[in-house]
């Protein structure tokens, strides 16, 4: 394929200008559709917080900080007013910082590509970031991939959540909280942390 993709739209316009539609079609293959395809994710909080813990809280594609996303929602029940939340995430509602800090996983190589839905592929980015990024490949934004960091200079505050469910107990925390503080002591042990309650 022509890396001058608008070269090859222009060419079929000529094409069509003299009538040519063979002209056209066949430069038109050229350029040729490819059908994206989804197909559908296959993680959970367990799953995601192996990847943020192995990539250090960091942003990968931006290397800035990110924070553990229950961390941001016990901020939202303390804070409603100043660091409010909203269930489905209405930007008029919602912080900035769960778009900006929140971590989520994307796939380096996109599955509606024909990337993996493998840990291999995955890659913790910010929401802003996974939003922007879509179903683009990284050749495709001129994107670089930064390397991960470590859990002893950064942990996304998983180490204060720790602390926090364990003072204030599981029970007194809403769902949202208790799945991803339970998942994040389920793979503590495989990166040397130590969840209080285990």
């Amino acid at each position: 394929m022509s890396s001058d993709k608008a070269g090859i739209i222009d060419t079929v316009c000529d094409a069509i200008a003299r009538e040519d539609e063979k002209a056209a079609a066949a430069a038109l293959r050229e350029y040729p559709f490819v059908a994206l395809h989804n197909a559908g994710r296959s993680y959970g909080p367990v799953e995601a917080t192996r990847v943020f813990m192995r990539d250090g809280f960091i942003d990968r594609y931006s290397g800035a900080r990110l924070v553990h996303p229950a961390v941001l929602r016990i901020l939202s029940k303390l804070f409603p007013r100043d660091f409010p939340f909203q269930k489905n995430w209405k930007m008029t509602e919602t912080h900035i910082a769960y778009w900006e800090l929140c971590p989520t996983l994307d796939h380096m190589v996109p599955i509606a590509r024909g990337g993996a839905d493998s840990e291999e592929n995955w890659v913790t980015t910010s929401m802003v970031r996974n939003a922007a990024k879509a179903n683009w490949t990284l050749e495709e934004l001129a994107w670089q991939v930064s390397p991960p960091g470590t859990l002893s200079e950064w942990d996304g505050l998983t180490g204060w959540l720790m602390r926090y469910v364990e003072e204030h107990g599981v029970g007194a925390q809403e769902n949202y909280v208790v799945q991803w503080y339970k998942a994040a002591c389920k793979v503590a042990s495989s990166f040397s942390l130590r969840c209080p309650t285990s």
